[in-house]
């Protein structure tokens, strides 16, 4: 098989090198004047019927039938078929065309009919050998089994398979609805450094790097919260950017070291203000890009139609596990119960912590509608505003759909000597050996003490997001490049 491979790999080199010393090298053509799509020449054909056209793409299919040949074009937009004839394209341009591979990528002018069969078709009056390709695409490369090559080879991927394509051009609409609404609603888009000294905004480690320059150690960011919230306290009141960040932690179906977050903070408003936007934002997303409310991701549907639940992270405890823990008093009777439930716990964990992996035993799975799970125990949220009733909780929400977090949102904390004393608290965890606990920020707490208003912020995965809009079962399968270890 190799070797047949490489027989191939060799004919395609000659013709390549007879085509060059004819004096038609492909690759000295720099242009190509393109008017239609092959999509458009199907939805417009009444319009286009025997007009000319000029399509480009590449070769996926050719039947050579003596003086006429049919081809497939393969753009952007789909496929089209091309009928070949010597008598229209001129004796020597055929006998080049006869020799073209699958592959190659070809511009066709020529006018629109149908076929006898009904195929709409361009009736070729002159074909450019665009490009030549060199290597053979893979007969049954849908067929494979092998995700690892396609992930490596993407480029591959796209050429074969047309559903991966259509995957990308969502993810592309994805983006676009959101930035549109959030245009539409006033905020404006801004960019931070992705090179921090102080990696903030989250729970995770980051990755850290050597900047020579300045002979400083930098880290990748985390999250993109503490630059953005800088800009509120500059005045500017409606900020998002959409962005990379950068987590070194573990791969699975939904978590992948570098992925796109987006996060906007709105001054003036709190957490209830953000699910409101939330639950706006999502719908008119979906209708965008999916064309419905309904979004359907395996074998759950999920209504955006109706008003998402509302439940506190205590209450959902309370119903998917039987344990309410406004009557459980402190620490000790958490663990406890814990214990008696087979969940495991660190000796660093206090109340709120036990809480929380009470929840995500036992709650997470059956969160399969939108649902917002709010009011989170303060010592998992060190940059949110206590609820003024009760100071153990805070006023923060997730957003769940299908069982998946999918946005993690705030009344921003604005108190810089409540927001000192938390970073404390994270520098004693990290000291305990919590290598994703945050790091005091000092100009951070510079700009809190020049004043900032009370906030909203909320923080989305893109990637998840794209997953559930496309029905994609691993974030690896709308990222164009996951990341994969190196070969050798």
């Amino acid at each position: 098989m190799a070797e047949d491979i490489n027989q191939l790999l060799k004919v395609r080199r000659e013709k390549l090198a007879a085509l060059q010393e004819a004096g038609k090298d492909p690759f000295v053509i720099t242009k190509c004047d393109v008017t239609h799509h092959s999509t458009e020449i199907k939805d417009q054909y009444d319009e286009l019927e025997g007009s000319t056209v000029t399509v480009a793409g590449r070769m996926m299919f050719k039947r050579v039938m003596g003086k006429a040949s049919f081809c497939n074009i393969r753009d952007l937009k789909g496929d089209i078929q091309a009928y070949v004839a010597r008598d229209n394209i001129g004796e020597d341009s055929y006998k080049d065309f006869k020799k073209y591979d699958v592959g190659d990528l070809l511009a066709i002018t020529g006018n629109v009919f149908k076929t006898k069969t009904g195929e709409i078709s361009v009736h070729a009056e002159k074909v450019v050998l665009l490009s030549k390709s060199l290597q053979v695409l893979p007969e049954k490369f849908h067929g494979l089994t092998d995700t690892d090559i396609r992930y490596r080879q993407r480029y591959v991927d796209l050429i074969m398979n047309p559903d991966v394509k259509d995957t990308f051009v969502k993810r592309s609409k994805v983006l676009h609805s959101i930035r549109s609404y959030l245009d539409e609603q006033g905020f404006m888009e801004v960019e931070t450094p992705m090179l921090v000294q102080n990696a903030g905004g989250a729970a995770a480690r980051p990755f850290e790097t050597h900047f020579n320059a300045l002979d400083e150690d930098l880290k990748l960011r985390i999250s993109l919260e503490l630059y953005l919230k800088r800009l509120i306290v500059g005045g500017l009141e409606k900020v998002y950017e959409i962005g990379r960040v950068f987590r070194n932690e573990g791969l699975d179906t939904r978590h992948n070291p570098e992925f796109t977050l987006m996060e906007l903070y709105q001054a003036y408003t709190d957490y209830h203000g953000m699910m409101d936007l939330t639950e706006n934002l999502y719908r008119y997303v979906a209708k965008e890009v999916t064309g419905s409310e309904i979004l359907t991701y395996g074998e759950h549907q999920m209504d955006l139609s109706k008003p998402f639940e509302r439940i506190t992270m205590v209450d959902a405890v309370k119903k998917y596990a039987g344990v309410d823990f406004n009557e459980v008093k402190d620490t000790e009777e958490a663990k406890k119960l814990a214990k008696e439930h087979n969940i495991e716990f660190e000796a660093r964990h206090k109340k709120g912590d036990i809480l929380n992996l009470f929840f995500e035993e036992y709650v997470e799975e059956h969160l399969i509608q939108p649902t917002f799970v709010m009011d989170h125990p303060i010592e998992i949220s060190p940059l949110t505003k206590k609820k003024p009733d009760n100071p153990e909780y805070v006023e923060r929400f997730e957003f769940f759909m299908n069982g998946w977090e999918m946005a993690n949102a705030y009344s921003e904390l604005n108190d810089p000597i409540d927001q000192r004393a938390r970073f404390e608290a994270q520098e004693e965890l990290s000291a305990q050996g919590d290598a994703e606990a945050n790091h005091t920020d000092e100009d951070f707490l510079n700009a809190l003490s020049i004043g900032m208003p009370p906030t909203g912020g909320i923080g989305f995965g893109i990637d998840r997001m794209v997953m559930m809009m496309t029905d994609s079962p691993a974030i690896r399968d709308v990222l164009l490049f996951p990341t994969l270890k190196t070969l050798g």
